[in-house]
């Protein structure tokens, strides 16, 4: 059936499929001109109709990409301008900028403008830009780039042009070699992901720094302050006995560095750029992240957190302690989320081993299958009335019958689990204990 709560001539449904007022108003104004003819019309009126509405609509859809292609220059240049504030943009990144503000270049044209600066910065030859895929080369392409080549120092009139830049290139290399700082440490925005292929290490020697922005994402919570008991991320940390034991920070945007065992953190501020500047620069968050710090043995840190938040960190490296595993979250939130719980899952309790190494997880057929040394768990289908089966094998068809914990304690091969969504865990859970397990028990 036709939906009939949508009126095309009406701007307000333009409006709430997501277009812009201003265009929402230019499409329902193409369609009150020019309306469906009704079914019993002659096929030719009908089909000029539609194309009488189509030419109405040229106008307006060109202004939409106009407009859409404004706000994606707009938002690269924003992003590239906060990379380079927070000193992580590269000398290129600085050239897309000055095309931009010298010379009015949009985004790709500035982008031109940059690859021909840098040409001539590195001694490179002129070399503007060949054709697109589809063999045409965009319009002012080669000027943009034959003016950052000029504005980098390129002369293509001299002919032993390339030869001075790379000369000058090379004695500039040396000099800033020579005079660049030594990093005493790798900062946190350097840090890798979280992989599982690092040994366990036990609660008390975990460290972790979460943003309070980062936490209310990957949670996905609306609740106006961040608390360890409410918030989803938290909770899933919560929910591992052990995590009680490791040193877990908050970074607020008002109250800097605070302990995550306080029962409530307000987080409701933003984190803006003159906030995080203020909170990079201050000797009392540095102390505040000392103090949270001392006395603290750690082998294996993870911090939660992007932007300004990370920015903040970096400046107070320095009293982050060194030690075997440093990571940090990347990417989109879900990642992050997955990240977390990665580093989550090399967590052991005082006393307890753990099978160590990389879980090697692949889809067959008959489902979801994980590797650890000789060990491989294997989805074994659903078990009446519910439940899902897992079972854990040495070989093909061969159950890990046997194994015996640190502690004496029996483990058995087949485990069955109620909720399917907590497949992988369960059986990544399973792989670390019969890894870390013995087979000298005592037959019966």
């Amino acid at each position: 059936m036709p939906d009939t709560s949508f009126d095309p001539a009406d701007a307000a449904c333009w409006v709430a499929r997501g277009r812009k007022p201003e265009h929402a108003a230019l499409i329902a104004a193409a369609w009150r001109d020019h309306p469906d003819l009704p079914p019993s019309a002659p096929l030719a009126d009908r089909m000029a109709r539609s194309r009488a509405r189509v030419a109405a609509m040229r106008p307006v859809n060109e202004q939409i990409s106009r407009d859409a292609a404004r706000e994606r220059d707009a938002a690269n240049f924003a992003f590239t301008a906060t990379q380079l504030r927070l000193g992580r943009a590269s000398a290129q990144d600085a050239a897309i900028l000055a095309g931009r503000d010298r010379h009015g270049y949009e985004w790709l044209r500035s982008v031109d403008y940059a690859h021909g600066w840098y040409a001539a910065q590195a001694g490179w030859e002129y070399k503007p830009p060949g054709p697109n895929l589809l063999g045409v080369i965009p319009v002012g392409s080669t000027e943009a780039y034959a003016q950052g080549f000029t504005d980098g120092g390129g002369r293509r009139d001299d002919l032993f042009d390339t030869a001075r830049r790379q000369f000058a290139a090379a004695e500039r290399k040396a000099t800033t070699a020579s005079t660049a700082p030594l990093a005493s440490r790798p900062l946190p925005s350097t840090w890798p992901q979280p992989s599982d292929g690092h040994r366990p290490v036990a609660w008390n020697r975990r460290l972790i720094i979460l943003a309070a922005v980062v936490a209310r994402d990957i949670g996905r919570s609306a609740a106006p302050t961040i608390d360890l008991l409410d918030c989803p991320l938290a909770e899933e940390v919560r929910q591992i006995p052990g995590t009680r034991h490791a040193r877990t920070v908050i970074l607020s945007a008002m109250h800097g560095f605070v302990d995550a065992r306080l029962p409530r953190v307000p987080w409701t501020e933003t984190m803006t750029p003159e906030r995080a500047d203020a909170l990079a620069a201050s000797p009392a968050a540095r102390q505040q992240l000392a103090n949270l710090l001392k006395g603290a043995e750690i082998d294996d840190i993870l911090v939660v957190a992007q932007g300004s938040y990370l920015s903040v960190i970096d400046a107070h490296a320095a009293v982050i302690p060194l030690c075997r595993v440093m990571e940090r979250t990347r990417n989109a939130p879900l990642q992050q989320r997955k990240h977390v719980r990665t580093w989550l899952a090399r967590g052991r309790d005082m006393g307890e081993n753990v099978g160590a190494g990389h879980i090697r997880w692949s889809k067959v057929i008959q489902g979801l299958t994980g590797k650890l040394g000789e060990f491989t768990a294997r989805y074994a289908g659903k078990v009446s009335p519910c439940g899902h089966r897992i079972v854990i094998e040495i070989a093909p068809g061969v159950p890990a019958f046997g194994y015996v914990t640190a502690a004496g304690v029996a483990l058995a091969p087949e485990i069955v689990i109620s909720n399917k969504a907590r497949l992988r865990i369960e059986m990544a859970r399973a792989l670390r204990a019969f890894g870390a397990a013995t087979r000298l028990a005592i037959a019966a």
